[in-house]
């Protein structure tokens, strides 16, 4: 019965350097819609989506926090009570690729999960449309550093192509799901309160 849905709200952070196409790859996820103009993210927002996954109606509110450092101090009232963290970097930029580790270690600071160890992350390699021969980080470089924070899922991507992105997005939700039933089985579900005596049988009203 669709009424009988549970309903989940995941607070989803993307992080990276400014122009790696955080802002791209949520338009297309969210929108389907990819535009060729880049604008820098002010501050930080945010776009919706609601997926089912495995019968579970599952909102999806992805954050996109400004890659400028000078709105790195923005954080931490973002980084607060996220269920999981997208990093994303370049593939053509060494630079983005590098920068992996501060922001990584930024979040597991700023957000201050309880569980830091098997907190869920996820890389993401993005602009993977762009000619092969400028591409600088290689597959294997990105996926031996996932495996040095705890075998993280890495995906590459391209917000252009719509190539990914939605695996990566849906990745990234059901690690958040799994982690909730692990750590948090009943500080999210249990939002309204029970009766103290219930009927056995037939409906209640």
């Amino acid at each position: 019965m669709a009424s009988s849905r549970r309903r989940t709200l995941l607070k989803v952070i993307v992080l990276g350097d400014s122009g790696v196409g955080k802002t791209s790859l949520m338009n297309q996820y969210v929108n389907k819609k990819f535009s060729q103009q880049y604008k820098a993210t002010i501050g930080a927002d945010f776009v919706t989506k609601e997926v089912l996954i495995e019968d579970r109606l599952v909102t999806l509110q992805i954050w996109d926090t400004a890659g400028q450092e000078r709105f790195q101090s923005l954080g931490v009232a973002f980084y607060r009570g996220a269920d999981c963290c997208m990093l994303v970097y370049d593939v053509n930029a060494k630079r983005s690729f590098n920068a992996l580790n501060t922001w990584h270690d930024e979040f597991l600071t700023q957000a201050g999960p309880s569980d830091r160890k098997h907190f869920p992350f996820i890389l993401l390699g993005n602009k993977i449309d762009i000619d092969a021969g400028r591409r600088v980080i290689s597959e294997k470089k990105a996926k031996e550093w996932c495996v040095s924070k705890g075998n993280i899922p890495y995906f590459e991507t391209s917000a252009k192509d719509d190539y990914n992105v939605d695996s990566a997005f849906l990745c990234i939700a059901k690690l958040a799901l799994e982690h909730e039933n692990d750590q948090d089985i009943y500080s999210k579900t249990v939002t309204e309160p029970v009766p103290d005596t219930e009927p056995t049988s037939g409906c209640a009203c």
